[in-house]
């Protein structure tokens, strides 16, 4: 029977059949134990192993951690088991403390600072939303009193509501209802009072957070990408055909289930040069703004400064497919030949 190396929160051993050959224990401080913690959950030797590691010489040995298989260790699912733990406390006591600040860095070391920005973007969507219904809702009720007022026109529908008529065009107005129109009226300027803050917040604290992303896509945008993405560090990662469709998974999945052409754009279509591009021109331009938009997002995420050459580059690109449209190429009829030129010398 083969020697299997066993490893464990504290130690690691070397074990042939039911005797352990050789133990290596993990120190007892708290530190230590978390160093080691770390080190095997990101895939990394412990010392002891390392240690051991090095004596082996040209035997073959077996572990049941996979970690070991890529330092020369044979992968057995019968190797022997873990030897036996302490049984005191303290030992428990202290795994549970280096685990638990191993959590604590870990979690410090993957915060993003992004995530106020993305609530801010989603809470100002949030909001967008029930101003739309507050308008709507008002506009239908001032127009009982004022026939003809544009129940579209929300900023007369507020101030027609605020003034609060006690007599409408068919007769008087219940003075408790009218004060509850007013107050929903209150609501409605609060509402867009609040989402204006939001967007003033956003549109400051963006570029100096994404300088690059910011330069290509505008405040606004590059924040609601920010948003959609999940945070910086994701939208980092992803390649440039998703960076291209983002914000647009309800289409992209009607079209996996084959019940609508595949998307052009998502959030990107929200970029004034995709508003104005002609309708066949923006697939290319929402293809080449996200691969630009892929870049800035990594440049960014590296902390790098702002790089105008992206900008530039787009805009080259856009001002090309423009050109190609207003000086489309000359098309011939299908299967006509083009018109023979006779030389100066013939007759």
């Amino acid at each position: 029977m083969g020697r299997s190396v066993v490893t464990t929160w504290y130690g690691t051993f070397l074990v042939e059949g039911t005797e352990t050959v050789r133990a290596l224990l993990a120190p007892e401080e708290i530190e230590a134990l978390e160093e080691r913690v770390r080190a095997r959950r990101s895939g990394h030797l412990t010392p002891e192993e390392e240690s051991l590691l090095r004596d082996r010489g040209n035997e073959e040995w077996t572990a049941r951690d996979r970690r070991l298989a890529d330092h020369g260790l044979r992968w057995d699912a019968e190797a022997p088991r873990t030897p036996a733990e302490p049984r005191e406390s303290a030992g428990r006591g202290r795994l549970r403390e280096a685990i638990l600040r191993d959590a604590d860095r870990a979690l410090a070391a993957s915060w993003d600072p992004s995530i106020h920005l993305q609530e801010a973007v989603r809470a100002s969507a949030d909001l967008e939303r029930i101003r739309n219904l507050l308008g709507e809702r008002l506009g239908s009720w001032v127009s009982r009193d004022v026939p003809d007022l544009d129940p579209g026109d929300h900023a007369r529908v507020v101030a027609a509501a605020m003034d609060a008529l006690a007599t409408s065009h068919f007769g008087p107005v219940d003075p408790a209802v009218r004060e509850a129109r007013r107050k929903l009226a209150e609501l409605y300027r609060a509402v867009e009072s609040t989402r204006a803050e939001l967007e003033k917040a956003v549109n400051a604290s963006v570029p100096e957070r994404t300088p690059n992303l910011v330069s290509l896509l505008g405040p606004e945008l590059a924040a609601r990408m920010l948003a959609q993405a999940g945070g910086l560090e994701r939208l980092a990662r992803l390649p440039a055909s998703t960076v291209q469709v983002l914000g647009a998974e309800k289409a992209f999945f009607e079209h996996l289930r084959g019940h609508a052409p595949p998307p052009r754009h998502g959030l990107l279509f929200l970029h004034p040069s995709l508003q104005s591009a002609g309708r066949t021109e923006r697939g290319k331009l929402a293809r080449s703004l996200a691969g630009k938009v892929a870049i800035a997002a990594r440049l960014d995420f590296s902390g790098a400064p702002l790089t105008p050459s992206l900008e530039r580059s787009f805009a080259q690109r856009r001002d090309a497919l423009r050109a190609r449209r207003s000086n489309p190429p000359r098309q011939t009829r299908r299967g006509s030949r083009p018109p023979l030129h006779r030389a100066s010398g013939d007759r």
